[in-house]
């Protein structure tokens, strides 16, 4: 993992509010065309002295737009500065957080999880048509029975088969037999193109798939398949938690990475990220956006620049190694936990290098859990209650659970 900078306080000011002077200014400028402003100011105002020290609310109160994909070259220049900012968050997390190489990838800072794995999946569902002459009825996305709902959702929408691979109940592992078993079976149904959503910590469980079993599954039945990483909630965790894995874009089998800032990251809701290989992203290209600079190519199409920031300003504050400390904090957080667990006989899963500890719901009685905030994987008829070590989740507030277990 190459290293980025940790910034000061100072130096985080002078860099965004140095962004916001490159970005349009609707009062100095004689601007006519664009249907946009800043914050209504009989609302929101825009000359409260605190702003003067909050990077991130002034962006907010300034209101940039960052419709487009700015890592191709050509975007709105009304908003260049904070433009550069999300271009050096990309670069960030495609090639320092997931060991990619220099200049090699696009992406943008999405609404969500759930909208950058819908992205992946449309540009491979045009790539598979484009490219190679698939018809609708030929594509499938493949993935895991803990997959993230957001891949059913896009299946939904995108209108495109979506086949789910058995996982084992206790220890939420692919076996090989399984997922061969399952792509053996959509092909029997006609399907030959496969959009693969690969796990890297699944958000009920932590669990990571081995990435390895959909490749080698895929490439030994002769597939063609396009492969994507849903790292919605581990992005920002696991490349710190463990060394050596291949859920990240050392792989040269991976195609795409989406992260998800507003989990791990603690950053506003509405911060998620998508990262693809340079080449793919053109396949989401809407050129209808005729009237917008550089034309279109995310799913979301306007949105707030100060979203970008805020998590550009959360990895310029920690650094590398400050983040991988708080990473370590919450490890061992989780690693007490599971000992008190042991001790207790309480059967539960924990993925190594993971933040979350899932308790069999035969071993947790359901006021307990609802007393505490657990969360279950089914709400109706619950067989597991899961706790995520969060910066809030420290030990003293663990200690009551344990004692009433």
């Amino acid at each position: 993992m190459r290293i980025w900078k940790k910034l000061t306080h100072g130096e985080i000011q002078a860099r965004v509010f140095g962004a916001l002077k490159q970005n349009i200014n609707y009062y100095d400028a004689n601007i006519l065309g664009i249907p946009a402003s800043h914050l209504d100011n009989k609302v929101f105002y825009l000359d409260a002295p605190f702003l003067d020290n909050a990077p991130y609310l002034s962006t907010l109160i300034h209101n940039p737009n960052h419709i487009g994909c700015h890592t191709l070259g050509k975007s709105e220049s009304f908003f260049k500065g904070t433009q550069e900012i999300e271009k050096e968050l990309i670069r960030i997390c495609s090639e320092e957080i997931l060991k990619g190489t220099s200049d090699d990838f696009d992406g943008y800072v999405a609404s969500g999880g759930t909208e950058a794995n819908m992205q992946a999946i449309w540009i491979y569902r045009n790539y598979f048509k484009r490219e190679l002459g698939a018809k609708q009825e030929e594509i499938s996305i493949l993935c895991s029975e803990d997959s993230h709902y957001s891949t059913s959702k896009a299946a939904n929408v995108l209108n495109i088969n979506i086949a789910y691979t058995t996982v084992d109940e206790n220890n939420r592992t692919l076996s090989k037999q399984a997922v061969l078993q399952t792509i053996k079976a959509q092909q029997e149904k006609g399907y030959k193109y496969f959009i693969v959503i690969a796990n890297m910590m699944t958000t009920m469980f932590g669990s990571v798939d081995d990435v390895e079993l959909y490749t080698s599954s895929l490439d030994e039945l002769g597939c063609k398949y396009k492969l994507h990483i849903d790292g919605a909630y581990g992005g920002f965790f696991f490349p710190f938690s463990t060394d050596i894995h291949l859920l990240n874009f050392s792989n040269p089998k991976v195609d795409s990475i989406t992260l998800d800032a507003h989990k791990m990251l603690q950053a506003p809701y509405g911060t998620g990220i998508f990262l693809c290989r340079k080449g793919l992203i053109s396949y989401a290209n809407t050129k209808e956006a005729s009237y917008v600079e550089g034309e279109d190519f995310t799913l979301i199409g306007s949105r707030s620049g100060a979203n970008a920031i805020a998590v550009w300003m959360i990895l310029m504050t920690y650094g590398p190694y400050g983040w991988k400390e708080k990473i370590l904090v919450l490890l061992n957080r989780a690693d007490w936990l599971c000992n008190r667990l042991n001790e207790k006989n309480i059967t539960h899963y924990r993925q190594r290098g993971s933040n979350i500890v899932t308790i069999k719901s035969s071993d947790i009685k359901a006021g307990i859990a609802k007393k505490y905030g657990l969360v279950p994987d089914n709400h109706k008829n619950p067989k597991w209650f899961k706790v995520v070590i969060m910066e809030h989740v420290t030990i003293e507030k663990l200690e009551p659970l344990v004692s009433e277990l």
